[in-house]
C-alpha cells in the first residue's frame, strides 16, 4: 500500500478494523500481564513460509502451537511495517500497513485470531521516536520550509560557518544532524540519517501517532513495546552535550547525552498515550525499551500513580558484566522495592544484545548451556514479568560475521572491526536438523544459521529431557501452577558475593532459588538459606541436595521447595 498522509486512513484493499471491545473485562483479566511470559520474536528470522530467505508472518502463525506449548502468553513482534529496511524495520515508512516481504494486514489478522485460539496474544513494536525518511510525512516535510508537515520533524539552520546546529552525535555514528540541500537546513536524527526524529512538541504528530496506535488496537493487538522511549524529546534550546571520556565505536569523542535523552516531557506524553489510547481497550499494555542505569530512573516510567508504562523493562541486568551475585542483588532489590509499587519486568536477551551464552566469560568446566540454564532460573523465578528472546530457550549462541563483506547490519558495516553489529544475535531460529535448520526449505536464509543447528534445535531438544528447552518448559509450567511464584520475594544470604539466593512465598508454599555465579563450588546450609528442610526439586543443573544442605558447582542452579 502506498504510504498515506493521514495515519489511520487505511487503503481500500485492507479490511476495516473491528470496533473497539466493550469495557467489561474483569480486573484479573486486565492484569494478565502480571502472570505472563512474553516472547520477543524477530519476524525476519523466526520462520520463512514462502521460501524466499526471509521470515514472515505466516511462518509465525505456523509455529504458534510451539509457543503455546512452551507456555508463552504473548509474543512481541519486532516491526513488520513497510520499511526501506535500513535498520531492519525500525525505520517505518507507513504505520498502518505490513511490509510485503512479511505478508499483509490480513496475515496479521489471521495471526491474532490463531493466537486467540491458543491463548497467545500479539504485541507490536511501536517506533515512536522517528520514522523512515521515506515516510510520506518526511517526504512532504523536506519539500519546503512552508510545508504543513515541516514541523513533524526537527529542522534548524546551520551555524554561521555552515556546520550543524550543535555537537550532538548519532548513536549509530557521525553527527546527529543531516543537511538537506533542498532547503539548506539540517534535520535531527538520533539514530541513522534515514531515521529522522519526530517532533513530539507538535500536537499534530501526537494525533497522528495516537491514531496509528489505535488502528492496530482495534484489530485486536494487545499493546505495544515502545522503541527508544528515552529519545522522544530533546532540549528545546538544543544545548550542546558535555564531553565524556574516550571515543565511540565510530571514532568520534564520546559525549554525555544529557540534552537529547531522558527529557521530562516524555513522561507527560507517555501518560497521555496510556490515558487517551491504551486504557480505552481493556487489558492492553505498554512495554518500554527503557535503558536506564538505576531503579529510581526506571520508577519514573511507571508514573507517580502507575499511569504511564505498565512494564518498563529493567534492562540494566543485561549490562552486568561479569555477572555476579553482588552486582545482581542490589539491582533486583531496588526494582522490587520501587516506591510506586510498579510491576517489575526483566529481560536478559534481545535483538540488540549478544546472546547470553556468548556474552559472558565462563568458569573452568562450565559451558554456554550452563549459563543459559542459570540465567533461565533467574529470569523465570524473579517476581515480575519475564521477556524471552526467540531461541533463548534452546541456548542459542551468537553466530557473528567473520568478514565485513558478510555483515548485514549497518552498524557493523560502519564500525567494523571494532563494532561488528547485531547480526550474530539475529540468526534464524533453529527448528530441526534439516537444511537451513528448518527455517525454510528453499532459498538461502538472510543470515546464516548457527553451526550447531544439527543438535541445537527444537526437535532434538524436545526429545532430550535434560535439554535447555525442557529446563525452560519446566520453569514456565511451574510459574503457572505454583502459588509461591505469584507471591512475595526475599533475598537470603545477602552478603554472599558469588551465590544469589532468594525465597518466593505464596499460597502456603515456600520456594528457594540458589544460583552460583562464582568460579568455584559452593556448599550452602539451610541456616544460610532461610531455614527449613528441602522438598521437591523443581529444576537443578550442576547442583544437588546433600545431607548438609546444597552443593553447587560453578554456574550451578537449583530451584527447590521447602518441605512442610
Amino acid at each position: 500500500m502506498a504510504t498515506t498522509m493521514a495515519v489511520g486512513a487505511a487503503s481500500s484493499a485492507i479490511a476495516a478494523p473491528p470496533a473497539a471491545m466493550p469495557v467489561n473485562a474483569s480486573a484479573a483479566q486486565n492484569d494478565w500481564w502480571k502472570r505472563a511470559v512474553v516472547y520477543e520474536l524477530y519476524p525476519r528470522s523466526f520462520a520463512d513460509s514462502n521460501n524466499d530467505g526471509i521470515g514472515d508472518i505466516k511462518g509465525i502463525t505456523a509455529h504458534l502451537s510451539y509457543l503455546a506449548d512452551l507456555g508463552v502468553d504473548a509474543i512481541w513482534m519486532t516491526p513488520m511495517f513497510p520499511s526501506p529496511q535500513v535498520d531492519f524495520g525500525y525505520d517505518v515508512a507507513d504505520y498502518d500497513d505490513v511490509d510485503p516481504q512479511f505478508g499483509t494486514v490480513a496475515d496479521v489478522d489471521a495471526l491474532i485470531a490463531s493466537g486467540k485460539n491458543r491463548g497467545v496474544k500479539l504485541i507490536l513494536d511501536f517506533v515512536i521516536n522517528h520514522s523512515s525518511d521515506k515516510h510520506a510525512w518526511f517526504q512532504q516535510s523536506r519539500s519546503s520550509k512552508t510545508s504543513p508537515y515541516r514541523d513533524f520533524y526537527i529542522w534548524r539552520d546551520p551555524k554561521a560557518d555552515g556546520s550543524p546546529p550543535n555537537n550532538w552525535t548519532s548513536l549509530f555514528g557521525g553527527s546527529a544532524w543531516e543537511k538537506d540541500p533542498a532547503t539548506g537546513q539540517y534535520y535531527y536524527h538520533f539514530f541513522y540519517a534515514q531515521q529522522p526524529d519526530l517532533n513530539w512538541r507538535n500536537p499534530k504528530v501526537e494525533k497522528a501517532m495516537f491514531d496509528a496506535a489505535e488502528w492496530w488496537l482495534k484489530r485486536g493487538v494487545y499493546g505495544y513495546r515502545l522503541d527508544a522511549v528515552g529519545t522522544m524529546f530533546e532540549r528545546a534550546d538544543l544545548k550542546d552535550n558535555p564531553p565524556a571520556p574516550g571515543t565511540d565505536a565510530f571514532g568520534l569523542p564520546e559525549q554525555n547525552r544529557i540534552n537529547n535523552t531522558e527529557q521530562p516531557e516524555m513522561h507527560t506524553e507517555l501518560q497521555r498515550l496510556r490515558q487517551q489510547v491504551i486504557d480505552r481497550y481493556p487489558g492492553r499494555i505498554l512495554i518500554g525499551e527503557t535503558y536506564v542505569s538505576t531503579a529510581p530512573e526506571l520508577t519514573r516510567f511507571y508514573g507517580a500513580h502507575n499511569d504511564e508504562l505498565q512494564l518498563p523493562m529493567f534492562l540494566s541486568l543485561i549490562g552486568v558484566k561479569p555477572i555476579t551475585a553482588s552486582e545482581l542483588r542490589p539491582r533486583i532489590e531496588a526494582v522490587e522495592n520501587n516506591p510506586v509499587g510498579g510491576w517489575p519486568c526483566f529481560a536478559l536477551n534481545n535483538h540488540d544484545q549478544r546472546r547470553v551464552p556468548s556474552r559472558y566469560d565462563l568458569p573452568a568446566g562450565a559451558t554456554g548451556d550452563d549459563m543459559a540454564r542459570i540465567t533461565a532460573a533467574l529470569l523465570l523465578t524473579l517476581r515480575g514479568t519475564p521477556i524471552l528472546y526467540y531461541g533463548e530457550e534452546l541456548g542459542m549462541a551468537n553466530n557473528d560475521p567473520q568478514r565485513v563483506e558478510d555483515v548485514q547490519d549497518i552498524i557493523g558495516k560502519k564500525g567494523w572491526p571494532k563494532e561488528k553489529g547485531r547480526d550474530g544475535e539475529r540468526t534464524p531460529m533453529q527448528w530441526n536438523a534439516e537444511a537451513n535448520a528448518g527455517f525454510n526449505t528453499g532459498a538461502k536464509p538472510w543470515l546464516p544459521v548457527g553451526p550447531d543447528y544439527a543438535t541445537r534445535n527444537v526437535a532434538a531438544e524436545r526429545a532430550d529431557p535434560n535439554s535447555v528447552l525442557n529446563f525452560y518448559r519446566t520453569l514456565i509450567a511451574e510459574r503457572r501452577t505454583n502459588p509461591a511464584l505469584a507471591g512475595d520475594m526475599a533475598m537470603v544470604d545477602r552478603n554472599n558475593p558469588n551465590v544469589l539466593s532468594y525465597v518466593r512465598t505464596g499460597g502456603g508454599k515456600r520456594l528457594l532459588v540458589v544460583l552460583n555465579f562464582g568460579g568455584t563450588a559452593a556448599d550452602m546450609t539451610p541456616a544460610q538459606l532461610g531455614g527449613g528442610t528441602f522438598g521437591r526439586v523443581i529444576v537443578q543443573n550442576k547442583a544437588s541436595v546433600t545431607d548438609a544442605g546444597l552443593h553447587l558447582a560453578p554456574l550451578g542452579a537449583i530451584v527447590v521447595e521447602f518441605g512442610s
